[in-house]
Order: C-alpha cells, then structure tokens, then sequence
C-alpha cells in the first residue's frame, strides 16, 4: 500500500513538472519585412546621410504568455557601434555617424527577452548611398608637352576622374573653366582634351598654358536636398618650340668709332642675334653684306667687327655696314636670317681734358674783393676768366657748374663747345653778406658731357667782401620786465637792456636813450644800455605802481630800433592800518552787531589786509570781533538785558573796548581805538521794513535815501491813477445819441427788491449805482458800459433770474449824467441777508427817484 502511495506520488510530480515546462514558451521578434520600420530589423536599409541621434527603428517582438519583454542590440567585437536602443520602447537611435563608401553593410545582434528565455538574432542592416563624395581626379598632377605646330582639333591629353557615389551622384561629366583666351576644349564625357578648332599654338608668345578641369557628378539628394558636387584640377601644358621663327638682332641700333690712335685689328663693335625658337634654337652665323668698303671685317661665329686698316687711310668720317645673322641647318645649310645696318664713325680721341685760363695763362684760383649785397643780376666783373678743351666735335663738348652756397651765384654759359669766355652773375644777394662771413669761395666745374672719359677741370672762387653799413641794432626782447621795491635811494639800478648790431666798425656800435611817459624818473647809460632811477627820484607804490616807457638803441648813421620797458614798483609796507577816529561811541542793540574800520594805505595785500582784534575790555569776555570785518557782537550766551546786568553792575551798560587793527605786512604795523559801546534792547521791528532799518542804523543817509526814493514812486503811481480816473470819467459824462433798446421782460418776473444801497460818490457817475454789501468788490468796476436800448416804454430793469450764474456782470442803464447799474450777486439762501437799518420810507423814496430819472432818459431818446 504504502508502495502505490509512493508511485501516485512521484507519478504527480512529473505531470506537474511536464505541464508546467509545456506552458513557458520563448519571446519572438515581428517580422514584417525589410520595408518596415519596426520588427528585428533584417534586411533594414538607411541612407548614409541620416543625422545622429534619429530614432530610425522600433524593435518589435512579444510573449506567448504575455509577459513583458525588453529588447537588446550589440555589435560584433572590435566593429563600430552605431545604433544604441532602448530596452522597454526598442526604439533604435542611430549615435555614430554612416558613410556608405567605408561600409555600406552592418552586422547587427538583436535581442529579445521575457526575463526567463532570450532570443537573439543577428541580421543585416544595409546603408543606402546619398551624394557625399565629390568627383577625384586620378593621376595627378596633370602635365604634358605638346607642339606647338600641333594641328587644331587634335587630342591632346585625358583627364580621369572618379566619384565613389552610386547611381546619378556617381556619374562624372567634365567641362574647361571659362577664359576670354582659351585654346583648347574638353569632351564633356571622356575627359579628352583637345586644341580649340581655329586656334593655334605658339611658344614665342605663351610657351605654357595652364587649363583648368571641371569634374562634375551627375547630382543626388543630400539630406533632403538636391546637390551636385564638382571637383577641379589643373592640367599643364608645355608648348615645344618649333622651326617657324628667324633671329633677331639683339640692341640694335648698333653705333661703333674708331679713334685716332686705333690700330688693324681693333674692335670696332660685336653684334649679337638670337634664334626666335628659344626652345629649339639653331646655330647663328654672321657676315657682311655691303658698305665695308674693304676696311671693315666680321667674325662668322662671334659677330666682331674689326678694322682693317689704319685709321690715317680712311677716306670716310661715317661708315654703314650692313651684317646679315643666319641660321644654319644640321647639313650647314643656309635657314632663315635677318639684316641690321652698324654705322661706324671715325671721331677724334678725347685726350684733353678743359683749362681755365687767367690774364697770364691756365689758372686754377681766381680772387675778386667787393662790397657786400650787390645787386642782383650784377655781373662780377673783376673775374677774367676763359674756359678752353682742345679736342674737337663732341670730345670739346662740356657743362660749367659753380659748386658752393646754393642760389647765390650763377656762371654763364653753362654749355661750351671747345672756348667761351666765363661770366658770373649775382642771383641772390641776400647770400653775399659780410655778417655772415667776410669771405665767400665757390668751386667752378667744367666737365665734358658726352665722352666716356668725362675729363674735368675745376677753379677756386674767392670772394673778398667789405662791410656796409646795412642792419639795424636789434634788441635781444621786444619788451622788458623790472621790479623795484618802493622807497629805493636814487640812482638804484632797475634793469639792463642790450641791442646787437652786427655792422663792424663804428656801425656796429650802439647808443641807448629812453623817452616817454614816466621816463623822466629814469635815467639810462648810452654805452651800456643800464636803467637807473634818477638821482632825485624815490618812487612810492601808493602813489604810481606801474611806469612804461621805450628803449631806444641806434646806431652812428642813425639806424635803430624800440623796445618797450615795463617797471612795477613793488610795494613795501610802510603805512599802519588807521581808525576814523580814535575814540568812537557805538549804540549795540542785542542781537545786532556794531562795525569799526580801519584804512591802511599800502598799495598791495598783504601790507593793506587789516586784521581786527579786542586788547581790552572793561569788563572783559563779552564781546567777540569779526577779525576780517571788524564787526564787533556780544557773546553767544547774552540774549538778553538781564544777563548784561549780571555781568556788569553799572546801570548804563557801557562798555569800552581797546580794539586793535594790524596789517599782514612784513614787519607788521598796527594801532588801536578806544570803542565806547551803549548796550540796549529795543523792541525788534518787523517785517522787511524793520529789517531793513536794523541794517541801516548804522547808514542813515543811505536809508533816508531810500526811503526818499519809495515816496517819489507812490506819488508818481497816484498821480497816474488820477489821470486815468479822470480821462474815464470825462467820457462817462458825455451824452451818446444811440437808441434805446429795452428787453422783453421774461414772465417768471420777480419783484424787485432793494436792499441798503451804499452809494460812492468817488466819481459823478457812481451816485446812481446801487451796490450790494454781500457782492464781490471786484465786480464793481469789471461791467462794460452797454449800448442803450431802443425806445420802448419806460420800466424797471427786471430783477435778476434765479438761475443766473453766481456773479453776473452788473446791468447799465443809460442816464444823462452816468449809467444805473444792478450789481448780480449769488443767489441768495433764505435767512443769509442781512436786513438794512434804514427805514422803508427811505426805500421807497430812493425808489420814485429812480423811475423818474428812468422816465426822463427815455424821453431824451425820443
């Protein structure tokens, strides 16, 4: 029994371990093809050109049992990385950059796992091509030679370019850099270039061309753009020379001499010819055409022409030899030649050089004296000079020159053929002065022009100049500066002035005089130019502080000059500070300060700055003093009679106060002034009035002044007004002949009332105003007069309406003598006015006057 529980048990086990590994199956990938984008990514292609960082794939799998699975994606060891993914999502993001022509596969393994079984799969991911890669020239550089008798059309070299691209992006065409001068053309498909139809080649003109080629791709889609791609190289091409061009002659013209001590055999000039094919040049031969006359000779192979025969035989002063330079071919054969003519003159040998010639034969130092600044243009005629070259035609040719101080001389002629007499002219006079040296030399220079030996001669030229009488004496400032203490003895030395005549002799001496205001207290030496005051003079800055006066320095022909002098004289402090008085009475109020004055007579500060101070005071420490203004104040603490009363015990509150006033000078001057002061208290004034008057009381004079003055301007202003009353009142009072115009009355009438009038006489008009006491003053006068109007029947002017502004302008009734007005007042609350004292008997008597006076002004309208 227990045998058969044991199997049932053990059998049960197995079922459930059977049962269990039947239900757990492997997660599995989508495989919807290689055009989707979600899956395991087999056979998924992506263009090279996608940027980094771009979700390019979803892996895509899921669980039989439902599970959730996360997604793995690894590269084979050692391969680049490229695509990372997220294990939950699968998305697939590209993090290394593609390039098809470095691997246009990628072996990728993908996983799949539900946590217990994983799937992993290894697949291929190709890389599509965009257009990236530019055209590249093979071969390069690109260099070759061609004839330049190379025929047009013909090819002549092949460029080759590749481009590693697929499809349209691959494919290269190729065409020449546009030039104004091109000579060749290039097979946009082959690459062969080729010389341009018409167009030939020479090697004397341009011997290397330089062509640049352009490779272009046949364009593709680059990141989501169109683009085509385009590669450049240079291709050299070297032209041969060819046989096509004859020799020249190199520098021509050609000029040769012969001279009279030339032998046979001399050379008399070597011509030179080149080949004009410099790349393939042939042998040059030389040889005389015609004009040798026999005596002329020429190396075949040099180009030497040489004489023949001595030059006493020649029968000809010019020769002209024609030469002829050949080519010669590789069988000696005569090729292409070129003719130039050498023309041979027979010339005299420059073998002497220029002479100066004196009175007595050749010289080579001449000497003049004169006086200085001649003028100019003035031809120095004390030099005998004459200038000779004893060679002939152009070996007699020379320049004269003078060599020295620039500008000053000239010679004439400056050009001489074989002798001519040598002239020197003044140009700049100025030049020739005796201040600035008493002797002046010049070299003379005669050098030939167009011979190769350029012989010279040169002469000393020396001037010996006498002085005139010709500058002025120039003082060495246009004005001079002294100064002199005051009270100096006479005779003291103020300044020295100096003037320089550079005349020599007694010219050059110089005499001082002064004159002018203020010179007559100076007195100067005529010799030395010293100022000294005179001997009686003893200058006082209080009185003059400043002389000015002029220097004159002139020389033995009367010639001068002027300098101004400018003499301060400095101020010394010999005058003491000096009161008014020397006992003075001050009245002192508290609170406002008394002022002493001192004058020192000095000229100049410091010696005239006084300053103030108290030595005495009985009783002591109670006044203080402004030691700049002199003005003299109780101390700070006394405010009141009471506290002068307890520092002093007389009664009349006097003091006396010894008060000092010192000068800043040096030594210092001083002296003093017994200051009586009455303290009192007065009831201060207020106001600007009372102000003013406390600053006046110590300047009465100034404030009656003042006051004088205000009165005059109130009279004035009064007497105005007056005038303006009266010219208005005249008007007033004129009868106007104008109609009469009487307004409808408005219904909503109210009885007119009168109140008290108060009537002013201040004019002839105002007695028939009727003034209210509650109106506003300021509208008394500020009613215009109003036009009458027209005839009407007769009535009282209607009562205000009771929706009238608050202050109406007064109403006018026209009379004979003035105008009736109603002054408007604000509309008036019940219980406000005030109820007049007169009884109503006067009321109505002012009334009936009123509509008398109405009625008969109307009648004068009528």
């Amino acid at each position: 029994m227990k045998k058969y529980k044991k199997t049932h048990a053990f059998m049960f086990l197995l079922l459930l371990h059977y049962s269990l590994g039947q239900s757990d199956y492997a997660p599995y990938f989508y495989d919807n093809g290689p055009s989707s984008i979600s899956g395991n990514m087999a056979l998924f292609s992506i263009s090279e050109d996608t940027p980094v960082g771009t979700q390019i794939y979803i892996l895509n799998g899921t669980d039989p049992e439902g599970d959730p699975v996360r997604y793995g994606l690894t590269f084979e060891k050692g391969s680049t990385e490229y695509f990372r993914v997220e294990p939950k999502s699968g998305n697939v993001t590209l993090i290394q950059e593609l390039d098809r022509e470095k691997q246009d596969e990628i072996s990728v393994i993908v996983s799949i796992t539900d946590g217990r079984n994983k799937v992993v799969e290894t697949v291929r991911v190709f890389v599509t091509d965009a257009n990236d890669e530019p055209p590249e020239f093979q071969s390069l550089p690109f260099i070759t030679d061609v004839p330049e008798d190379t025929a047009p059309g013909s090819s002549i070299y092949r460029v080759h370019a590749i481009d590693k691209d697929l499809g349209s992006g691959g494919s290269v065409s190729y065409y020449l850099q546009s030039s104004p001068f091109a000579k060749f053309t290039i097979d946009g498909h082959s690459g062969i270039l080729r010389v341009k139809p018409g167009e030939t080649l020479d090697y004397e003109t341009t011997p290397t061309h330089f062509v640049t080629v352009v490779a272009k791709d046949g364009g593709g889609k680059y990141k989501g753009r169109h683009q085509v791609l385009t590669s450049t190289a240079t291709v050299t091409i070297n032209v041969l020379d060819a046989q096509d061009m004859p020799p020249t002659f190199v520098g021509t013209p050609y000029f040769g001499y012969i001279y009279e001590v030339s032998v046979p055999g001399s050379e008399i000039y070597t011509v030179s010819a080149k080949d004009g094919d410099q790349g393939n040049p042939n042998p040059i031969h030389y040889s005389i055409v015609n004009g040798s006359d026999g005596v002329f000779d020429i190396n075949s192979t040099s180009g030497c022409i040489s004489l023949t025969t001595p030059p006493s035989l020649l029968k000809n002063e010019l020769y002209e030899i024609k030469v002829k330079a050949f080519e010669v071919g590789s069988n000696n054969q005569q090729l292409d030649y070129d003719v130039t003519t050498v023309t041979v003159r027979v010339v005299d040998l420059n073998n002497h050089p220029p002479t100066f010639y004196g009175e007595n034969g050749p010289q080579s130092k001449f000497e003049v004296t004169m006086y200085e600044h001649p003028p100019a243009g003035e031809i120095l005629r004390g030099f005998k000079i004459t200038v000779n070259d004893s060679d002939q035609g152009a070996n007699a040719k020379f320049k004269l020159r003078l060599v020295g101080p620039s500008r000053v001389l000239r010679v004439v002629p400056q050009t001489v053929l074989n002798e001519a007499q040598v002239t020197i002219i003044v140009e700049d006079a100025s030049g020739i002065d005796f201040e600035k040296g008493p002797t002046l030399s010049f070299k003379l220079l005669a050098v030939e022009i167009d011979t190769p030996e350029r012989f010279s001669a040169t002469a000393d030229i020396v001037i010996n100049l006498l002085d005139t009488n010709d500058n002025v004496p120039v003082f060495t400032s246009e004005y001079y500066i002294a100064r002199v203490p005051e009270n100096s003895p006479g005779g003291s030395s103020v300044l020295s002035v100096t003037a320089n005549d550079p005349d020599s002799g007694s010219w050059g001496e110089v005499k001082y005089t002064i004159y002018g205001s203020g010179s007559d207290l100076f007195a100067i030496h005529p010799s030395t130019g010293l100022i000294i005051t005179q001997p009686w003079t003893s200058l006082d800055a209080e009185m003059r502080s400043k002389y000015n006066f002029y220097v004159k320095a002139e020389d033995s022909e009367g010639k001068y000059s002027i300098a101004e002098v400018f003499v301060s004289v400095l101020d010394m402090n010999d005058h003491p500070p000096e009161f008014d008085e020397e006992f003075q009475e001050k009245t002192m109020i508290i609170g406002t300060p008394v002022k002493v004055q001192a004058v020192d007579e000095d000229a100049e500060s410091p010696n005239n700055v006084i300053e103030y101070s108290i030595m005495t005071a009985d009783p002591d420490n109670a006044f203080d003093i402004n030691a700049n203004t002199g003005e003299i104040q109780l101390k700070p603490f006394i405010k009141s009679m009471e506290i002068v009363h307890n520092i002093t015990k007389q009664k009349d509150c006097k003091w006396s106060l010894v008060v000092q006033a010192r000068d800043r000078g040096s030594p210092s001057f001083s002296t003093t002034a017994v200051v009586n002061i009455d303290i009192t208290e007065a009831t201060p004034l207020k106001g600007p009035m009372g102000a003013f008057l406390m600053k006046s009381r110590d300047n009465p004079l100034r404030a009656l002044g003042i006051v004088t003055f205000i009165i005059l301007v109130l009279v004035g202003v009064t007497v105005m007004i007056s005038t303006v009353m009266y010219m208005r009142n005249s008007k007033s009072n004129r009868i106007m002949p104008v109609r009469r115009i009487i307004k409808k009355r408005p219904r909503d009438q109210q009885t007119w009332k009168f109140k008290i009038p108060v009537i002013k006489l201040s004019s002839p008009a105002e007695k028939f105003l009727i003034s209210d006491p509650e109106s506003n003053p300021l509208q008394e006068t500020s009613s215009p007069r109003l036009k009458p109007p027209p005839p009407t029947a007769p009535c009282l002017p209607p009562p205000p309406p009771s929706s009238s502004r608050a202050i109406e302008r007064p109403r006018a009734v026209p009379t004979i003598s003035g105008a009736l007005a109603s002054k408007g007042s604000k509309k008036a609350k019940p219980g406000r006015r005030k109820e007049g004292n007169i009884s109503s008997a006067l009321v109505s008597e002012l009334k009936m006057k009123l509509e008398q006076k109405i009625n008969e002004n109307n009648q004068g309208y009528y």
